[in-house]
C-alpha cells in the first residue's frame, strides 16, 4: 500500500475493501518507519508487539464483518511524554532512561479503544523543554523536509514522524507552541484544543497550567478525527472540563463548511511587525486573501499586551517546571547517580539531577526556582499571572468582534541544527506567536499555507475563543480545500 499521504479516510477504504489487512499495514510502516529513522531520529522506541495485537483485534473485526470503530487500523506516533503502559517513557532525558509506566494516558487509551494501532513514541525537547527537538538526550531530531535543519519543538519527533509518512496521525503536547510550530516547520497539520478540552492524564507534567495533549494529522479532517475521540471529561484530570463535545467531523461534513461566507476573521497587527520573516508575512497575507475568498469578512484588531507575553509565558513555565520537577531525585523517580551509594542524600540529589538532566532543563529549574523565591515571588511570579489575564482579556475582547483569529505560527521557517542553541533568548523568541493561545487558554492550529524560496513549509495560525474548536476546524478546512481545488 502506498504510504505518502496516508489518511485516516484512506486507511479505512482499504480495510473495508480488502486491499490490505490491518496487520499487514502495520508490519509495513513499521518497516519503512524503523529505516527511516536512521535519517531524522524521529522515533525513540517502536511498538511492534503492542502495534500487531491490536492490529490483529482489527482484522478479526473485519473478518466478522463487524462494525469498524473510527480509527480502525490506523497507525498512530505517541510522543514520549505521554505515558504508555509496558513502553519505554524517557521524555527524551537520561533520568528516565528505564522507565515503564503501568498505564496508559486517558487520550492512549481512548485512541487504543477507537482502533488506532501504536506503532512507537517519538523523540522531543527533554521534558518538552525547547523549540527545535535539539534537547533530547537521544540526540536531536532532523526535519524530513531538510535534514540539515530542525523540525521545531518540542514535539518534533511526532511532527517528523507525520510529515515522513511514518505513520498516519501522531501525538504531541503543546505548553507554549510545542505542536503548532513543529506542524509548521514540517508541513503538516498540528492542532492544541482549549485548555480542559482533552484529558492531561498521563502526559508528564512541564507546565501544568499550560500542558495540552494534542494531535498531528496530515490533513485537518485528520486532525479533527483524533481530537473528536480524545476529548471529553475525564475523571481522573480535575482540570479536564465537563462541556459536551460536538460531533468534529459531522461539521466539517455540512454543505455550509466549505466556504466562509458570514465568517469574522480577524488579524492582529501585532504579528505582523519587525521580527517577520518577509516570505512568512508574504505567505500568510496570501493566506488571509484566498480566506477573503471564500467569503470571509477580514478585519483588523488589537491584542495590545502581545509584547509582554513572551517575559510573562518564560517566568511561568519555569515557575511551574521547578516545581513539577522536583520529584525527580533519584529516590522516588528516575534514575539514581551510581555515586549516591557513597554520598549524603544531599549530596545524592545534586549527582542525580546533575548527571540526569540536559542544559535546558537544568536552566529552567534554576530560573523557575529563583522567581519562586522569597522576595521575588510579587516582583516576577504574581506579576507575570496578572499580565497573563491581560493578554486572556484581550483574546476574549478581540472575539467580540470576530470568530476567528489568523496569525503566522512561527516568525521564520524551519532553522538550521545548531544555529540558536548557543542563544537562548533567541531560541525562546521562536514562540512569540503562538504562546499568546496558550496564556488565555484557547484552541489553536497551524495549517501549512505554502512554502519558501528555498522550499520550507510555512504555517497559518487559526484561532478561537474557548471550546469553539468547530469554527476554528471550519476555517481551517475550508482554507486546505480551497488549495486542493
Amino acid at each position: 500500500m502506498e504510504l505518502k499521504g496516508l489518511t485516516i479516510a484512506r486507511v479505512r477504504g482499504a480495510l473495508e475493501s480488502g486491499e490490505t489487512t490491518a496487520a499487514a499495514l502495520a508490519g509495513q510502516v513499521l518497516a519503512y518507519a524503523q529505516q527511516e529513522n536512521r535519517r531524522n531520529n524521529a522515533f525513540l522506541v517502536f511498538s511492534p508487539e503492542r502495534a500487531m495485537a491490536q492490529a490483529q483485534r482489527i482484522d478479526e473485526m473485519v473478518k466478522r464483518r463487524q462494525p469498524l470503530p473510527p480509527l480502525a487500523g490506523v497507525p498512530l506516533a505517541v510522543k514520549d511524554v505521554i505515558v504508555t503502559r509496558g513502553l519505554r517513557t524517557t521524555c527524551a532525558s537520561r533520568i528516565l532512561a528505564n522507565y515503564v509506566p503501568p498505564y496508559d494516558a486517558t487520550a492512549v487509551r481512548r485512541l487504543e479503544e477507537a482502533g488506532a494501532v501504536i506503532v512507537g513514541k517519538t523523540n522531543c525537547d527533554e521534558f518538552a523543554m525547547g523549540s527545535s527537538s535539539e534537547n533530547s538526550a537521544y540526540a536531536p531530531v532532523r526535519n524530513p523536509r531538510d535534514l540539515e535543519r530542525v523540525p521545531g519543538g518540542s514535539s518534533g519527533g511526532s511532527a517528523a514522524a507525520v510529515a515522513a509518512d511514518m505513520c498516519v496521525v501522531a501525538l504531541g503536547s503543546d505548553t507554549g507552541g510545542s505542536i503548532r510550530q513543529p506542524a509548521s516547520f514540517c508541513g503538516v497539520v498540528g492542532l492544541m484544543g482549549t485548555y480542559g478540552r482533552v484529558s492531561r492524564y498521563g502526559l508528564v507534567a512541564f507546565a501544568s497550567s499550560l500542558d495540552h495533549i494534542g494531535p498531528f494529522g496530515k490533513t485537518v479532517r485528520d486532525a479533527a478525527a483524533l481530537l473528536e475521540v480524545m476529548a471529553g471529561r475525564d475523571p481522573s484530570d480535575s482540570t479536564s472540563a465537563a462541556v459536551p463535545v460536538p460531533p468534529y467531523l459531522a461539521e466539517l461534513d455540512r454543505p455550509e463548511a466549505r466556504d466562509l461566507r458570514g465568517f469574522r476573521v480577524g488579524v492582529p497587527r501585532e504579528y505582523f511587525a519587525a521580527g517577520l520573516d518577509p516570505e512568512v508575512g508574504d505567505r500568510v497575507h496570501s493566506s488571509i486573501e484566498r480566506l477573503r475568498g471564500l467569503g470571509a469578512d477580514i478585519r483588523d484588531i488589537r491584542l495590545p499586551h502581545t509584547d509582554y507575553a513572551i517575559a510573562c509565558y518564560y517566568i511561568i513555565c519555569m515557575a511551574e517546571a521547578s516545581s513539577n520537577l522536583a520529584r525527580y531525585d533519584g529516590v522516588r523517580y528516575g534514575v539514581r547517580s551510581p555515586r549516591c551509594r557513597n554520598l549524603s542524600l544531599v549530596e545524592c540529589y545534586r549527582a542525580t539531577r546533575g548527571e540526569g538532566f540536559g542544559p535546558e532543563v537544568k536552566r529552567r529549574i534554576m530560573l523557575g526556582t529563583y522567581v519562586l523565591s522569597a522576595g521575588y515571588y510579587d516582583a516576577y511570579y504574581r506579576k507575570a499571572q496578572k499580565v497573563r489575564a491581560l493578554v486572556a482579556r484581550d483574546f476574549s475582547e478581540a472575539f467580540r468582534d470576530v470568530d476567528v483569529i489568523v496569525t503566522p505560527v512561527a516568525p521564520t521557517p524551519a532553522f538550521r541544527l545548531g544555529e540558536k542553541t548557543e542563544d537562548p533568548l533567541r531560541m525562546y523568541l521562536s514562540d512569540i506567536y503562538t504562546i499568546t493561545a496558550s496564556l488565555a487558554g484557547i484552541p489553536g492550529i497551524s495549517v501549512p499555507c505554502g512554502a519558501n524560496g528555498a522550499g520550507l513549509p510555512i504555517g497559518m495560525q487559526i484561532l478561537a475563543r474557548h471550546f469553539n474548536e468547530p469554527a476554528m476546524l471550519r476555517a481551517a478546512q475550508a482554507f486546505e480545500l480551497s488549495g486542493a481545488q
